[in-house]
């Protein structure tokens, strides 16, 4: 991979924390999966759930504070686009911590075999 195409997949705590706090609200997921698929301005977003305007608009802003989520204006509509790099930094520290842990059950594995 050419260095300027590189993403950076680290994390520091603060981001990991906006991210996963995002992530643990089932309608922010929802916006998430929808607009990862196709853009949806905030009024169509909102047109999707039993919940005021204003309360999907703070979903998205929390989406947005996250990385999880872009918005631009086109004309006077706000849309709302999912972000995948975030997601690919989200699943690269999901897949260290996998690391982390099938080395500690090959470690014991290993142990076990010795007795």
């Amino acid at each position: 991979m050419v260095a300027h195409h590189q993403q950076r997949l680290e994390l520091n705590d603060d981001e990991v924390d906006r991210i996963f706090q995002a992530l643990a609200d089932t309608t922010r997921r929802d916006i998430v999966r929808r607009t990862l698929v196709e853009e949806f301005s905030v009024s169509r977003l909102a047109a999707e759930y039993d919940m005021s305007f204003a309360a999907v608009q703070k979903h998205v802003t929390v989406l947005q504070r996250a990385g999880l989520v872009t918005k631009h204006s086109r004309g006077r509509e706000r849309l709302v686009r999912g972000n995948p790099a975030t997601i690919r930094r989200a699943q690269a520290l999901l897949d260290h911590y996998e690391q982390i842990w099938r080395s500690r059950i090959d470690r014991l594995d290993a142990l076990l075999e010795q007795d």
